[in-house]
C-alpha cells in the first residue's frame, strides 16, 4: 500500500468520525434547548435538580465531543439549533406548558430518540477509533440513565394521581 493510499484511507476515516460526532453533538445542543424547554414548567424541585443535572451532562457532551471533533482535525457545530431542534424544542414547549407530567413526557420522547441515535451510533460504526468508541459508550450509559429516570418519575406521577 503506497503513503498516498494510506493517507486517502486516514483522511475518510477521519471523515467518518467527523461526521458521527457532528451528528451527536447536534443531537446534544439540540437536547440542551429542549431541556431548557421543560424545565421553565417542572415546579417539583427535585425534579428540577435532576432534570437540570441531566441538561448539564448534555453540556458535557458537547465539550467532550466537540473536542474530540477537533483532535480528528474537524470543526465542531454551532451552539445553534438546526431544524430538527427547533421543531424538538417547539414539541417540548408545547407538552411542557401543562407542567411537571408534560415536560418529562416530551423528555422521554426526546430520551428515546437521543438514546436510539448513540445505539445506533455505536453499532453502525464498529471500527471507530477506541478513543471515540469508549466516548460515546460513556454519553450513552447517561443517556440511558436519563431516560430510566424520567420513565420511572412518570410511573410514580401517574400512581399518585
Amino acid at each position: 500500500m503506497s503513503n498516498d493510499t494510506t493517507m486517502e484511507s486516514k483522511i475518510s476515516s477521519n471523515e467518518t468520525v467527523i461526521n458521527v460526532l457532528k451528528d451527536l453533538t447536534q443531537l446534544d445542543i439540540d437536547a440542551v434547548f429542549a431541556y431548557e424547554q421543560a424545565l421553565e414548567n417542572i415546579h417539583d424541585q427535585t425534579i428540577y435538580n435532576d432534570i437540570e443535572s441531566f441538561r448539564k451532562d448534555h453540556l458535557r457532551h458537547i465539550d467532550d465531543l466537540s473536542e474530540m471533533i477537533r483532535n480528528y482535525g474537524g470543526t465542531p457545530p454551532e451552539r445553534t439549533r438546526d431544524f430538527k431542534g427547533f421543531i424538538i424544542e417547539g414539541f417540548t414547549a408545547l407538552r411542557s406548558a401543562t407542567g411537571t407530567r408534560g415536560a418529562l413526557s416530551a423528555m422521554e420522547t426526546n430520551e428515546k430518540t437521543t438514546n436510539k441515535n448513540y445505539k445506533n451510533a455505536l453499532e453502525e460504526n464498529p471500527n471507530l477509533p477506541t478513543d471515540v468508541i469508549a466516548l460515546l459508550q460513556k454519553n450513552y450509559g447517561d443517556e440511558q440513565r436519563h431516560l430510566s429516570y424520567i420513565q420511572v418519575t412518570l410511573q410514580k406521577l401517574d400512581s399518585a394521581e
